[in-house]
């Protein structure tokens, strides 16, 4: 199967990218192909303009979606953006790996969607939900937290993490017709002694090995 993962973290030493590389090699190993977009290492620029186009349908008035709708037609978006759609279109499996910030994703990680994810190409009319351009494809967050797995429950400190990830599997996955899996979630990774951060990563590598065969959230619950 055709893997994409999607590192958003800084700095190379991180549990997130230990995860990252763990995610690589172990299905590698188990015979996938996998690509890789490492957000920071890439420098990628995550702010949203008329720099995601080789040229613009309207240039005296800037309309992000009319302008993706032009570029999908014309074959018009800039070659960073068209080569990271490409990716998405590519994989059978697409995972996010990132540290929770603010409840949400870092913003470079945020900016990447909104400058790849492009009416027209990515969505739009009928193309939504069950229907979408994606159906048929999965979708798998992995992150990391700065609290223990108890701040995240139902009445918890923090609150329900299947609530605060909700943006993401329903409004960007769902939306764009990915079958969501269970998000994998490392609780207070600075917290671990490193006999726990290697179980930690042992725990993620088995789960990749059946990764394929999971059982997907039902759609209601996220």
């Amino acid at each position: 199967m055709k893997v994409l993962i999607i590192l958003a973290h800084p700095e190379p030493q991180s549990m997130n990218s230990a995860l990252f590389n763990t995610a690589v090699e172990t299905l590698r190993a188990a015979g996938h192909t996998v690509k890789t977009s490492n957000l920071y290492a890439m420098r990628f620029n995550p702010v949203s303009d008329s720099a995601n186009f080789i040229q613009r349908e309207n240039p005296a008035f800037f309309k992000q979606q009319l302008e993706e709708l032009h570029a999908t037609a014309t074959q018009g978006f800039a070659p960073d953006i068209d080569s990271e759609q490409q990716k998405v279109e590519w994989c059978d499996l697409m995972i996010w790996q990132f540290p929770l910030w603010w409840f949400s994703l870092p913003g470079i990680l945020k900016g990447w969607v909104d400058r790849v994810f492009a009416m027209g190409r990515f969505y739009g009319k009928d193309k939504l939900y069950e229907q979408g351009v994606f159906a048929g494809k999965k979708a798998l967050l992995s992150l990391t937290t700065g609290g223990d797995a108890g701040a995240y429950e139902k009445g918890g400190f923090n609150g329900d993490m299947y609530n605060m990830l909700k943006p993401v599997h329903r409004g960007i996955f769902g939306f764009t017709g990915f079958t969501v899996l269970d998000p994998h979630v490392v609780y207070g990774p600075a917290r671990l002694a490193p006999a726990e951060q290697e179980a930690a990563l042992t725990q993620w590598s088995r789960r990749l090995q059946s990764i394929f065969e999971e059982t997907p959230l039902k759609v209601g619950t996220y």
